[in-house]
């Protein structure tokens, strides 16, 4: 007697429909987290842009009207603002950094409010500047992080009693007396 082998029963591709949406799902949570944020702040041009403003043309009430308020005006010269545009991208936790920076100057002439000048500024024109972070020195002594924790025990009551009569300052007492 021959043994036939008996063939196994095929089951539809039903059963695995759910772990394969599953498996898609994360999938796509996984790499949306991936996916770089994009951010741009500061100067954005609607109608016009900072390079159709004309030299000898256009006064500030124009530019004003044509680009509106700058990002920032020149510290020692009021007749020089500044229309400044920044993109940052970041992925997931990273630190965002700057993907592209424009600083558009515009210089004015101070008795006929002209256009003198525009200066357009990038990335490539900044310089690096290297920030001293250390902390000023403060008298007294540092308290660890247990004295934080702790310091107000005991130093009141736990919820606040309001012992003023109107018109006093903190700490007169209440009673005229």
């Amino acid at each position: 007697m021959q043994l036939k082998a008996r063939p196994l029963p095929r089951r539809p591709l039903s059963h695995l429909r759910r772990p394969l949406f599953a498996v898609a799902l994360v999938a796509g949570v996984a790499l949306a987290a991936c996916a770089p944020t994009r951010s741009v702040s500061g100067y954005q041009a609607i109608d016009r842009q900072p390079k159709d403003v004309k030299i000898g043309m256009d006064t500030k009430s124009t530019v004003l009207d044509a680009l509106g308020s700058p990002s920032a005006q020149s510290t020692f010269d009021p007749n020089t603002w500044y229309y400044i545009t920044q993109i940052t991208a970041g992925i997931s936790y990273h630190k965002p950094r700057v993907t592209r920076r424009v600083v558009v100057a515009i210089s004015f002439d101070k008795e006929s409010e002209k256009v003198t000048k525009i200066d357009s500024y990038t990335l490539k024109d900044g310089k690096v500047l290297a920030f001293n972070d250390r902390e000023t020195p403060t008298r007294g002594r540092e308290l660890s992080w247990v004295e934080q924790l702790l310091g107000n025990v005991g130093r009141g009551a736990l919820l606040p009693q309001d012992q003023n009569t109107p018109g006093q300052r903190p700490g007169q007492g209440g009673g005229g007396q």
